[in-house]
């Protein structure tokens, strides 16, 4: 028997572009039968037939399917019908005491001087009411499911979400006692905080499934229906519409524990063609404008540099800073730019980042800055070199500590290479800083603050000053200290990249060899150092004598 029942007893989500007011629900429960008279019909059956024949089960109606047993009612969304109890109280002026309680008793007066109400165990709660507050929907563990489960967290905060505006209080908003971030948040308070609050307006279809001639009866209510929406267009109902499977159960409590059979149906008026037709172009029209629109803010021409200049736009972000030796960190970086690189009049080419203090991550402290930065860059080829490579800009930074009496200290020095191909590049950097050998330097360092430091900050890699051909770093105390995370994200744009024509072509010049460095990054370093390793080799080709020469490439041949 319990197959002939519906136990998929969960919510159904609905999205909709109509408005909810159109929405219509058919409700009907009938009374089935009492399972405590079912049982003792079965034990009379089993007794009067001995042979062990099939047992027929009949349904036990003592009043029949019609009558008190049977209603049927189309409700629209919000529509307020009053229960027997409702009916009685708001019939009495002086228990009124909201706007609400007056509206309704003047509607129950009118219901009173006609023909009286249209239903009889059907009832609604509507958003309005008191009463629409989170109900305990026992009817869940009522209907015929073995799989009961009790609500999570979640779920009862949801629920509650109504409830809030039924106990409206005071907040006290002193801002010298409201404590606005929470460093250590507890488990609980985690909990209560991480909920999804979206405004919901609520309605429950109600029956009173009391016995004939007893209704209401606050016990006997039972819910059958909750829908909810928001302004979105999403429609909540639980349970689901039947549609083609079979109805709901619902046992009640009490002595007789009646057995009600539950189906809802969505009615809701269908929309004409014609009118289906006229939204649609509506929309297609709404749609056409705004397309109009976001083109005219776009534009017809797409921004292009002008021939023979690569243009080279960089968006980074400085993560994080680990492995120094003090706390509250900062960086200070900038751009150097080689010979051919240049960038507008009015684009920084430094910046200065937040001072961050350190928190321990996997036994390390690491400093999450998060700091965005972007540079922009053209490079434009003025004469034409077929064996040198061209330099991309350098990012130097330096990055620094400051103590509570506003002294800072040098942490480090480094510098990041600006990446050949374009995409998505996540750059670790490491760094030293000067050292002064001593006692005193290191006392000096931690006391009074101040550290040894670099003149010219490019002196990290090679000075832009620099003009011989061998720099020395011979005597020069350093100390490796910690490293420095980037995420860059960079992009190259040039006419030679749509160009064909040009494309196919040989690149002879530099430029041309930019054009291809998607390819030509992964090999730059490799070329580079085929070209000194071919220099090397003609200098000690010049220095060896010529009968060697001549002698070695007889052995060669």
């Amino acid at each position: 028997m319990a197959d002939s029942w519906n136990s998929d007893t969960g919510e159904a989500v609905f999205r909709t572009r109509d408005v909810v007011k159109n929405l219509k629900i058919k409700v009907r429960v009938e009374r089935v039968t009492s399972t405590a008279s079912l049982s003792q019909h079965l034990q009379q059956q089993v007794l009067s037939q001995q042979d062990g024949g099939a047992i027929e089960l009949e349904t036990l109606n003592s009043q029949g399917q019609t009558g008190d047993n049977v209603e049927e009612l189309v409700v629209g969304w919000q529509e307020k019908l009053f229960s027997q109890y409702e009916m009685e109280l708001y019939q009495n002026e002086s228990a009124c005491q909201t706007p609400l309680d007056r509206q309704y008793h003047a509607e129950v007066k009118a219901l009173n001087r006609t023909k009286g109400r249209g239903n009889s165990r059907i009832f609604t709660y509507t958003d309005h009411d008191t009463n629409c507050q989170p109900i305990n929907q026992s009817y869940s563990a009522d209907l015929v499911n073995t799989n009961k489960s009790s609500p999570t967290l979640l779920a009862e905060r949801m629920a509650n979400l109504r409830q809030r505006r039924q106990e409206r209080r005071t907040m006290d908003f002193s801002f010298s006692r409201l404590k606005v971030i929470n460093w250590e948040p507890t488990e609980e308070f985690v909990k209560s905080s991480h909920m999804v609050n979206n405004a919901m307006q609520t309605m429950h279809i109600m029956g009173d499934l009391g016995p004939a001639g007893r209704l209401g009866q606050k016990e006997n209510e039972c819910l059958l229906v909750t829908i909810k929406t928001d302004g979105s267009g999403t429609v909540v109902i639980k349970p689901d519409f039947n549609k083609d499977k079979e109805p709901y159960r619902i046992v009640t409590d009490g002595e007789k524990r009646d057995v009600w059979r539950l189906t809802v149906e969505n009615v809701s008026a269908g929309m004409k063609p014609e009118e289906k037709e006229k939204e649609q172009n509506m929309y297609r029209d709404l749609y056409s404008r705004h397309k109009d629109y976001l083109s005219s803010l776009v534009g017809q021409d797409f921004e292009m540099p002008p021939v023979g200049v690569l243009r080279y736009l960089m968006n980074g972000e400085i993560v994080s800073a680990q492995g120094f030796e003090y706390d509250n960190l900062y960086i200070h970086f900038f751009m150097e730019l080689p010979t051919n690189w240049s960038s507008l009049p009015f684009h920084t080419l430094s910046g200065v980042t937040h001072t961050c203090r350190t928190k321990t991550l996997h036994e390390e402290d690491v400093a999450f800055f998060s700091f965005p930065f972007s540079f922009e860059a053209f490079y434009m080829c003025e004469k034409e070199s077929e064996e040198l490579i061209p330099q991309w800009p350098v990012l130097y930074f330096k990055v620094l500590s400051l103590d509570s009496w506003q002294r800072y200290r040098t942490e480090g020095y480094g510098y990041l290479l600006f990446p050949a191909a374009p995409g998505q590049h996540a750059v670790t950097c490491h760094t030293w800083r000067p050292l002064q050998t001593g006692t005193a330097s290191a006392l000096r360092r931690f006391f009074i603050g101040g550290s040894p430091e670099l003149e010219d900050l490019s002196y990290v890699r090679v000075p832009g000053t620099f003009k011989g051909e061998r720099l020395s770093r011979f005597g020069f105390c350093t100390e490796t200290t910690g490293s420095v995370t980037f995420n860059l994200h960079c992009l190259q744009q040039s006419r030679a990249f749509v160009d064909a024509n040009m494309m196919k072509k040989r690149r002879q010049q530099v430029f041309h060899q930019l054009g291809g460095f998607s390819q030509q990054g992964a090999v730059s370093s490799i070329l580079e150092a085929f070209q000194r390793a071919r220099k090397r080799m003609q200098e000690a080709r010049e220095t060896l004598p010529r009968d060697l020469i001549s002698s070695t490439s007889q052995l060669l041949i």
